[in-house]
C-alpha cells in the first residue's frame, strides 16, 4: 500500500497519477478546513438541515493547505450532520427523524498516507443516504400513517476554495 514518506510528500505529488483497479485516476484538489460538503437527498424527501452546504473541519495535525488543516478520511461528515435530524416526505408531512451518511468513492480520496488515513480530494459526486429512525407521518382521519421508506438515497459533493494543491 502506498504511503507518504514525509508529511510534505502528499503535497508534492501534484502531477501524480494513482492507479486503482487498473484505471488511472488523475490528481484532484485537496479538501481542507473551511471547505464544504453539499448533501442532496432526492425528492420527495425534505431534510431542512441539508438545504445549505456544511463546513468541513480537517483533522490533519501535520499537513495544511492555505494554512488550514487538510481533511482526512473520517472528516467527510461534519459533527453538525452526525446527529439525528428532522425530515418530511410528502404526503408524510408530520416530521420524522433520521441520520445521514455518505460513501466516499476512490475518486474522493487518496491512497492511505503515512498517518494511516487517506486525504480527501474533490473528486466526483458520491452516494449519500438518509436513514429513518422515526418515520414521518401522513395525517388521515383514521390516524397517522407512517412513511414506509426507511432509506432515502441522495448524492454528496465537496466544494473547495483550494485551486492550487492537488493529490491523487
Amino acid at each position: 500500500m502506498w504511503r507518504c514518506s514525509t508529511p510534505a510528500a502528499a503535497i508534492l505529488i501534484y502531477p501524480c497519477v494513482v492507479v486503482f483497479l487498473g484505471v488511472a485516476l488523475p490528481a484532484d484538489y485537496v479538501i481542507k478546513t473551511g471547505d464544504m460538503i453539499r448533501i442532496t437527498i432526492f425528492p420527495p424527501a425534505i431534510v431542512p438541515l441539508l438545504m445549505a452546504p456544511a463546513t468541513l473541519v480537517g483533522t490533519s495535525a501535520d499537513m495544511t493547505v492555505m494554512k488550514m488543516p487538510v481533511c482526512l478520511e473520517g472528516d467527510e461528515l461534519p459533527p453538525l450532520l452526525k446527529i439525528p435530524m428532522p425530515y418530511t416526505s410528502p404526503p408524510f408531512v408530520m416530521p420524522g427523524m433520521g441520520t445521514v451518511s455518505v460513501t466516499l468513492l476512490p475518486l474522493n480520496k487518496t491512497m492511505t498516507t503515512k498517518n494511516g488515513k487517506a486525504l480527501l480530494i474533490k473528486g466526483t459526486p458520491f452516494p449519500a443516504e438518509f436513514t429513518v429512525s422515526a418515520p414521518a407521518m401522513q395525517p388521515t382521519p383514521a390516524g397517522p400513517v407512517p412513511d414506509p421508506v426507511a432509506k432515502k438515497p441522495g448524492m454528496a459533493e465537496f466544494i473547495t476554495t483550494n485551486a492550487t494543491v492537488k493529490a491523487g
